[in-house]
């Protein structure tokens, strides 16, 4: 492995690509900039064809970077063999498409080096290049102050915790494509695992850059989540609302002329406004620097952004539900038990 002149941690970094060529410069480089180097860092590939693997190797001279090559593997068989080949009890978690704070892994890696928790929580923020991209962060993306360190679930974007742990819980779910940290993290919960939250261990993530890629992003995440038989309260509000919310507005909008009527949209416009408080909350401080074409048109879009993520999760929850009953159920299960 390469010399360096920061201190290296206890630590392993895992992650699993494919096809992350674009993105993998920025998080290697990250990595370098970090105040403290993992041991190693051990990357899976899922069977990359955009030159990943290239890119990949040639940081091998600076970074202390294992190559796994495993086509066909999704992400949590990729973050499965990643870790499983990590040569230190404590293992660092995160993802392509994401640039890291230079002190992340220090951050992260404390509560498990020298307190007694087993999981290391870590934050994530948008790291917006466009109008576009800052709604979409404002809308989509927690800030800490949304967030209650008691109940949080972290991505793997930025998590670490011990081996030991991750094997308790029987990795990542192979069976699932989306959603599979939050199936991870609630495992680890049950087993009743300790965790800590390092908001100062934040990694920087690229928002969704058009509504159509955001659609197919909520779409796959609403899939996961009927696979995994998560949030069915959450998906059912949202079929409620989105089933009575017209209904009612047709009405009231047919007659207009009672008092009730005038009362009920009133009402239906405090609870639109109210839904769209908190994007537009974390919107404004984003807006800074915009000209005036590009503020006007940031503040248009937290409505539909809302709007085009509740409409692909009510598409896409059905479909992993039916996958679960249909095709997937035992495996489902055998993998819960």
């Amino acid at each position: 492995y390469p010399m360096t002149d920061k201190p290296t941690t206890q630590v392993s970094l895992a992650m699993t690509v494919r096809d992350e060529a674009a993105s993998l410069p920025r998080l290697l480089d990250s990595v370098l900039a970090q105040t403290v180097q993992p041991s190693e860092i051990v990357i899976v590939d899922g069977g990359s064809m955009d030159g990943t693997q290239a890119i990949v190797r040639s940081y091998t001279d600076r970074l202390p970077v294992r190559l796994i090559e495993r086509a066909g593997a999704n992400i949590s068989e990729g973050r499965n063999e990643a870790i499983g080949a990590a040569i230190r009890d404590i293992v660092a978690v995160t993802d392509a498409g994401v640039r890291l704070d230079p002190s992340w892994l220090e951050a992260l890696a404390n509560p498990l080096l020298t307190e007694d928790a087993e999981v290391a929580s870590g934050f994530f923020v948008a790291d917006p290049h466009t109008p576009f991209e800052r709604a979409m962060g404002a809308t989509v993306l927690p800030t800490l102050d949304d967030i209650d360190p008691d109940t949080f679930l972290p991505s793997s974007r930025s998590v670490a915790f011990r081996k030991s742990a991750w094997a308790r819980a029987g990795g990542y779910p192979e069976w699932l494509d989306y959603s599979e940290d939050l199936v991870f993290d609630k495992r680890l919960k049950d087993m009743g695992c300790r965790f800590a939250f390092v908001p100062d261990a934040v990694v920087y993530f690229r928002p969704r850059p058009n509504l159509r890629a955001f659609y197919l992003q909520y779409y796959r995440y609403a899939r996961g989540d009927g696979k995994a038989d998560l949030w069915r309260k959450r998906h059912a509000i949202r079929y409620l609302a989105y089933t009575l919310g017209p209904t009612l507005a047709g009405w009231a909008w047919k007659h207009w002329y009672t008092r009730i009527s005038k009362a009920l949209l009133i009402a239906m416009l405090v609870a639109g406004a109210a839904y769209c408080r908190r994007p537009y909350a974390r919107l404004f401080p984003l807006l800074r620097g915009l000209s005036l074409p590009s503020t006007l048109y940031a503040l248009i879009l937290p409505p539909v952004i809302r709007f085009t993520g509740d409409i692909a999760k009510m598409v896409g929850y059905p479909v992993g539900v039916w996958w679960r009953w249909a095709t997937g159920r035992q495996k489902a299960e055998e993998a819960d038990n």
